[in-house]
């Protein structure tokens, strides 16, 4: 596979991601009262978004440095927090993620696949 098919690849997962991430939120309720309260709630959010980093990380380097406007590192950082200090990971950074980052990569993701 060449690396672009390989990028789309990887952008359709992370749309699926952003989309299952919606559909959590609208299954729990869009209040930060309810995700501060329901770990259930929480932990599925940021399996997302540990997914989303992981195959964020899996991008060439080419697509990347094409796509600026997408700060792709600090999303392969949220995964490193969400995998190596869950225990410490801000409930109001994951609120924020879900809430205003994820819709914006969101449409990010089907416009590059609609182009």
């Amino acid at each position: 596979m060449d690396k672009t098919k390989k990028d789309l690849s990887i952008i359709e997962h992370i749309l699926a991601y952003c989309v299952e991430i919606e559909q959590t939120i609208a299954r729990f309720g869009g209040t930060f009262e309810i995700f501060e309260t329901d770990k259930i709630y929480r932990n599925a959010a940021t399996m997302c978004i540990l997914q989303i980093g992981e195959l964020t990380g899996r991008l060439s380097p080419e697509f990347t440095a094409v796509h600026i406007s997408i700060p792709w590192r600090s999303i392969k950082s949220m995964r490193n927090i969400a995998a190596h200090a869950y225990g410490s990971i801000s409930i109001h950074d994951t609120w924020e993620t879900i809430m205003v980052d994820i819709p914006i990569l969101k449409d990010y993701c089907r416009k590059v696949l609609n182009s």
